[in-house]
């Protein structure tokens, strides 16, 4: 159970891959939401802990293979079921549900079937199913079908049950929070609004139940742990202590960033210079998998070291590890559920590390379950600068997982002395904030180049811009040819190794934004 939100909407997670985004999109319209398993719900359920309404996800399973009892679900607490869910919702009251020979996948347009429900100019959609209802159940009534004639949406007649066959909280659906703040407002009723500045009192009445304690943050300078270091620190005061490690992967403007918040915050940062430590162990790795976990093993040791001379010399024993994970970090890593979560891991993640248990220290996350967007919103309720909320992500492992293949001293300066051209440029052309995120990438690559009158054969540099609000989907940045022009030529005028620029065009899904 997600314990720090007590949500009066509950999320069933059926394994879709698109459920984290449902209540991203519930966020969105102002309600608090939390994610559980089919298997945690009922368990609460029998308990007698209850929402207010729940939302059944999408899967990719079949109705016909799951024999599961979920009459609890179905009782006089509000109901959406979204495609898997309304064809679960179709069979526990007796309709048919029909195994499909031909699937509707990617955009669809519907049409209105019934006056009573949501009015919109059009209904174009997003399916992603093969099953259907083919017979809607008794006091149920279709509200929508899709131009191959299938039905594509029921309501019940007299309770608050409601089921779409397609998926309102991806973005291919046009007008997708209407259909979501349909249910929220004219069928679920009387729910509480979510705002953000309960959010934060959310995050720190968590902290607070903690108070008390000796807190080591796990500190990059990022909007996520410079905003939970802060948010922390008004509970803990100076029982707060900020670790950064330089690990000589980072950029010329990380160390600046991170000296100008020593001078200008109350916060008690301490910079660990580990560059010899982690590089001697590095070089010559190409797996990216290898090198995300080598980097966080490495990681552990050194944070090791420097609280157990800590406690050596200043007699001061850490309690707790403040991390600023973010709920995409959650589902990207592991799933998000402690017993049967059906997300798969995309990649390991610096963040969600053996570093707790390996100390023995209890893991404070308070921002676990938000979006990187309601992180920054919070950051400006609590007076941080915007320059510092609306810095650009950079992962934990630097540049590590952007420089592809093997690592050397050359292909890191050459994405260390790239990147810098690149963040000078949009600063200098009032770009930076045009895109969530932009970087380079060493590729290993070589190709053909002319460098004066001689002959090149030198490596690729791929320039990586993108636009998000949370990090789980992103478009490639459109930016004027001009400003690519520039970028690339002083790159490959300046750069050392360098002879060719490309520009990354692909948008997650179905790339993920980091390269590696």
């Amino acid at each position: 159970m997600n314990e720090d939100f007590q949500a009066e909407i509950w999320i069933v997670d059926f394994g879709s891959q698109y459920t984290q985004l449902i209540t991203r999109k519930t966020r969105e319209i102002g309600y608090k939401s939390a994610i559980f398993t089919s298997e945690s719900a009922l368990e609460l359920f029998a308990k007698g802990i209850r929402p207010k309404c729940i939302v059944l996800s999408g899967g990719p399973q079949s109705v016909f293979a799951d024999n599961e009892n979920y009459e609890d679900f179905f009782g006089e607490i509000p109901v959406l079921g979204i495609c898997y869910g309304m064809q679960l919702m179709a069979k526990h009251f007796n309709g048919t549900v029909e195994k499909g020979i031909q699937g509707e996948y990617g955009q669809a347009e519907l049409e209105l079937v019934s006056e009573g429900f949501l009015k919109l100019n059009n209904y174009q959609v997003w399916m992603s199913h093969s099953d259907h209802v083919k017979d809607i159940p008794e006091n149920f009534e279709m509200v929508l079908k899709s131009k191959n004639g299938i039905c594509a949406g029921i309501q019940h007649k007299e309770k608050p049950y409601l089921g779409i066959q397609f998926h309102p909280e991806v973005n291919h659906t046009k007008d997708g929070n209407e259909y979501l703040k349909f249910f929220y407002e004219k069928i679920a009723k009387n729910l509480t609004k979510w705002e953000s500045n309960q959010m934060m009192e959310d995050c720190t009445n968590f902290v607070g139940q903690h108070k008390g304690k000796k807190v080591l943050c796990a500190f990059s300078g990022g909007v996520d742990s410079l905003v939970a270091a802060i948010l922390t620190q008004r509970v803990f005061g100076n029982d707060l202590y900020c670790f950064f490690v330089d690990h000589g992967l980072l950029r010329p403007q990380d160390l600046i960033h991170i000296r100008t918040l020593q001078k200008e915050t109350s916060l008690n940062i301490e910079i660990i210079d580990a560059k010899e430590e982690f590089l001697s162990q590095l070089w010559g790795l190409d797996d990216p998998e290898e090198k995300r976990k080598r980097i966080g093993h490495i990681f552990i040791d050194t944070f090791e070291k420097k609280v157990h001379e800590f406690e050596d010399k200043r007699g001061i024993s850490f309690d707790l590890l403040l991390q600023g994970t973010l709920y995409p970090d959650v589902i990207e890593s592991i799933s998000p559920h402690k017993k049967d979560g059906k997300s798969v891991t995309i990649k390991s993640h610096h963040n969600v590390g053996g570093l707790p248990e390996r100390m023995k220290l209890e893991l404070l996350e308070p921002f676990r379950f938000l979006f990187k967007d309601e992180v920054r919103t919070i950051g400006m309720e609590l007076g941080l600068k915007k320059e510092w909320v609306y810095r650009h992500p950079f992962p934990g492992p630097g540049i590590g997982i952007r420089v592809l293949g093997k690592l050397t001293p050359e292909r890191i300066l050459a994405v260390q002395s790239s990147d810098q051209i690149l963040y000078e440029e949009l600063m200098s052309n009032d770009l930076y904030q045009s895109c969530w995120q932009a970087f380079t990438v060493c590729l290993p690559v070589k190709t053909v180049g002319v460098k004066g009158d001689y002959r090149a054969y030198e490596e690729v540099i791929c320039l990586r811009m993108v636009g998000s609000v949370d990090g789980m989907t992103a478009t490639w940045t459109e930016f004027p040819h001009e400003f690519l022009s520039k970028v690339s030529n002083r790159i490959t005028n300046e750069v050392p190794g360098i002879t060719r620029v490309v520009y990354d065009i692909t948008s997650k899904p179905p790339g993920t934004i980091e390269w590696e």
